[in-house]
């Protein structure tokens, strides 16, 4: 069983989300939720509110599903739109500004996400 939650166009770089992100690969929902709350960056508390959906989003669509077993099973953080503002500048010049925007996705499942077989010998 499967349950999945997207937020799109979350304000902030798509790089800075993914460094949060990585820590809770392949992770408990549990123990998850306790590195996303103590963690000091701002993607966190974004972050920590998606997996609360998508544990919700599984119970909702299993009611006898066990929190306490499930597992992010896919989390992946895609760039989203990029808003452009002028600042000006001294001497009358105008720089860019780019508000870089996000697209989220957290995947929790029941069973634990495998890690793909490394090729062996491929030289």
């Amino acid at each position: 069983m499967e349950a999945i939650a997207k937020i799109k166009n979350q304000r902030g770089s798509a790089r800075k989300i993914r460094l949060v992100a990585d820590l809770i690969r392949n992770k408990n929902v549990n123990e998850a939720k306790d590195i996303l709350f103590f963690s000091k960056k701002g993607a966190a508390e974004v972050l920590l509110k998606l997996l609360n959906a998508a544990i919700a989003n599984a119970v909702h669509k299993e009611s006898k599903v066990n929190t306490d077993e499930l597992y992010i099973n896919k989390i992946f953080v895609d760039e989203g739109p990029t808003m452009k503002r002028m600042k000006p500048r001294a001497r009358g010049m105008a720089d860019l500004i780019r508000r870089r925007t996000s697209h989220i996705t957290i995947s929790v499942s029941d069973k634990k996400a495998e890690k793909p077989a490394e090729e062996e010998g491929s030289e």
